[in-house]
């Protein structure tokens, strides 16, 4: 036998035992049905916990539902609403101004964003105002960049000009 034939009868022996398949998990193994999440901005962490159900995002490729052993992902977040559905029944809501959700293996998810902010620090009444305001600027009162700059809060808070 020559030497290259010996050597390539090698080099399958060793590759025959070196990619052995992976074992699968089985009936038995107990599954985590919770998510562990981390939502944070550059200078805080605003929300961090094990007991998370289901965590609602707004992505860029539409609105999302994360729930425990979700496939690895990363997403880019659009401005919205990000709803927690914690395991004792109750939610809390943020509202990002967008960034990227991270889903890693073992049900781990981590939020990340500029700015961020719960939605009970919001009052219905100034949201309006300020509604109402960026609709006169959007409409012509004003520089240039204040034009943009209204029509752009506009399109955040999803309404038209």
């Amino acid at each position: 036998m020559s030497a290259l034939r010996l050597s390539r009868a090698a080099l399958r022996a060793r590759s025959a035992v070196a990619f052995k398949p992976v074992q699968r998990r089985g009936y038995a193994d107990a599954v985590s049905d919770k998510i562990k999440l981390s939502l944070a901005l550059p200078h805080q962490s605003i929300y961090t916990s094990q007991d998370v159900v289901q965590v609602n995002i707004p992505a860029e490729s539409g609105e999302m539902g994360i729930l425990a052993q979700h496939v690895p992902s990363i997403e880019q977040l659009k401005p919205g609403l990000v709803e927690i559905i914690e395991e004792s029944g109750g939610s809390k809501q943020f509202f990002l101004s967008g960034g990227f959700a991270v889903v890693q293996p073992n049900s781990v998810l981590s939020i990340n964003a500029v700015e961020g902010f719960p939605l009970e620090e919001f009052s219905e009444e100034a949201v309006r105002s300020q509604i109402q305001e960026a609709q006169k600027v959007a409409g012509g009162s004003g520089s240039e960049q204040d034009i943009a700059e209204a029509k752009i809060e506009l399109e955040v808070r999803d309404c038209d000009a």
